[in-house]
């Protein structure tokens, strides 16, 4: 069975932009989906709603991988499963060493998506001698004083660093001098890594943020649009020479002037 260190994907030499190569999971995802429904074939728009996408983007995105598919019939959903997977180096065997085998580190190792997905977890790796010996999802925890002949051993090319932040970038540089190529970050840190290594990080903390402003914003929303309406109907509630007398907020927004029928710009 090939490794992940004898091959290498022509994603980058087929050039392939990586915004597309970011999306091409999702479509995976929401492809196997249909495969597990004996769905035979889907089109362009319905696979576009199942990934989160526009369908002009999909269609876009799949002229990259040569898939056009079918006008009045779709495009070929065990074709493309495999077409994607093939893309993403999916058909092949990736060996991957978890670093950090705390909460986090010890739900990974547990994942069982990385077994469906062609990642095969080939060891885990922690400081503390404490955890030494213990069995994680099956495995056996080893000291990281064995990570470069853990690495070495198993052809890996792929690292996850799931340690306190303190201690990630040492991690790393340790990985990328043992062979590793890419690593996946979920240590809140920043890495620093030669030209030629890849990183992905993953910051829940900074996920959660982003949803934090979002729901403040729609909270702030919906309370503007409370105080509008409480606006309203108080000024519907005014005797007519008063509500005459003072411009309500509606005629404001649509630019009307005290009168109420004169506008407060004339035209020209």
């Amino acid at each position: 069975m090939a490794t992940g260190r004898t091959h290498r994907t022509a994603t980058r030499s087929r050039g392939i932009p990586e915004a597309t190569v970011a999306r091409l999971p999702l479509y995976l995802r929401a492809l196997t989906a249909l495969s597990e429904r004996s769905v035979p074939t889907v089109s362009s728009e319905e696979l576009a709603a199942a990934a989160g996408v526009n369908s002009a983007k999909l269609r876009k995105d799949f002229s990259y991988l040569g898939s056009y598919g079918t006008r009045g019939v779709g495009y070929d959903v065990e074709y493309l499963v495999y077409q994607i997977s093939r893309e993403l180096g999916l058909t092949q065997d990736w060996p991957v060493v978890i670093v950090g085998i705390g909460n986090l580190g010890a739900a990974l190792a547990g994942y069982g998506g990385f077994a469906s997905r062609g990642f095969r977890v080939a060891g885990l790796i922690d400081a503390d001698r404490a955890m030494t010996g213990k069995q994680v999802a099956g495995l056996t925890v080893r000291h990281t004083d064995e990570l470069e002949p853990l690495i070495k051993e198993s052809g890996v090319s792929i690292g996850v660093i799931a340690t306190p932040a303190g201690a990630a970038q040492a991690v790393c540089n340790r990985l990328v001098e043992a062979g590793v190529t890419s690593i996946l970050n979920f240590a809140p840190t920043v890495l620093n890594v030669p030209e030629g290594v890849d990183v992905r990080k993953v910051d829940l903390s900074i996920e959660l943020q982003i949803l934090a402003f979002h729901e403040q914003r729609k909270a702030g929303e919906e309370a503007e649009l409370r105080e509008a309406e409480a606006a309203d109907a108080v000024q519907g509630g005014k005797p007519a020479a008063d509500a005459a007398a003072r411009p309500t907020a509606a005629k404001k927004r649509t630019g009307q002037g005290p009168d109420g029928d004169v506008p407060a710009v004339m035209p020209a």
